[in-house]
């Protein structure tokens, strides 16, 4: 009876411990994962506020609440059994996919640009003003969905790109663990900067003048941060879809592309004190100067298709 319950102690205790590593590699995995990932979160994070300011108040938190959900859904539906199959079925497509997803952001940013050049964003605002609320919300809640389902799935590849030599039970682990902090993360981030105006409005009403004129000048300051992040949104999206393209140039061994990088950042990287940032730096310049040229081309063959058609 003892003998087996030290067998039956021992048998729990082992089972504790292999759990116990497998968490340890899931926690690192999502580590690892998750720090890949991070320039296509700022991106996210600074696009997606857009989405929800225009609209009164008390509609702000539930269409970021809308969107957060179809984030989710996106990442937990239709992302993470996709991703476990290419890792299962065809780890070799993974990088071309970022690559692809990679020219996609080069590509919405172009377009971006192009239409801050032409003025275009107010034929948008016309279009807008045709809608009713209900049907503006729709659309918006609709747009920003789609355009997470591009952003989650860089994230999804990226994260993956840094598991795949982990168990396949350790990389679904890791990812949902990646998608999940990252959707609170980004739209608690997202929630919070469409709600700063109402935050500043509520602090200027304060007696305190300290208080109040820090309510005001929050108030006067959000247009300025949502065209900041408007702008921030649009370079990220340069650079983070430049950077997986040089990554892949680079894994695919093509030819100069190595060399050409590390001739421009070394010296950087090697200046005192700030030669971590320094090459950091210009390893995004390069990236967002490839992006702008990718994008670029991928937005001039669109356009000359849609004129022909």
């Amino acid at each position: 009876m003892a003998s087996g319950l030290v067998a039956l102690l021992d048998d729990v205790a082992a089972i504790a411990k292999v759990a116990a590593s497998s968490l340890d590699d899931v926690s690192a995995a999502a580590g690892k994962a998750g720090t890949k990932a991070v320039g296509v979160v700022v991106d996210d994070t600074a696009v997606t506020p857009s989405y929800a300011t225009g609209f009164t108040p008390d509609r702000e938190l539930p269409i970021v609440w809308k969107i957060s959900l179809g984030s989710l859904r996106n990442k937990f539906l239709f992302l993470l059994p996709g991703a476990l199959l290419l890792s299962a079925f065809a780890p070799w497509a993974v990088t071309p996919i970022l690559m692809l997803g990679g020219t996609y952001l080069a590509f919405e940013a172009a377009e971006k640009i192009l239409e801050a050049i032409r003025h275009e964003d107010t034929a948008d605002e016309a279009d807008e003003l045709a809608l009713g609320s209900a049907e503006l919300e729709k659309e918006k809640v609709s747009g920003a969905i789609r355009t997470d389902l591009i952003l989650s799935a860089e994230i999804t590849a990226i994260a993956l790109s840094s598991v795949t030599d982990k168990p396949l039970l350790v990389q679904a682990a890791a990812l949902a663990v990646v998608g999940l902090l990252i959707t609170v993360g980004v739209y608690g981030v997202v929630a919070l900067i469409v709600k700063m105006d109402d935050i500043g409005l509520h602090l200027a009403k304060s007696e305190r003048a300290a208080t109040h004129r820090f309510g005001c000048g929050l108030v006067r300051a959000m247009p300025v941060v949502l065209s900041w992040l408007a702008g921030i949104g649009t370079a990220a999206m340069l650079w983070v879809g430049g950077g997986i393209l040089l990554h892949g140039l680079e894994h695919y061994h093509v030819p100069g592309v190595t060399g050409f990088v590390h001739a421009l950042t070394e010296p950087a990287a090697h200046l005192p004190i700030v030669g971590a940032l320094a090459g950091w730096l210009v390893f995004a310049l390069i990236s967002a100067a490839l992006g702008l040229i990718v994008g670029g081309i991928a937005a001039g063959i669109v356009h000359l298709v849609s004129h022909r058609r």
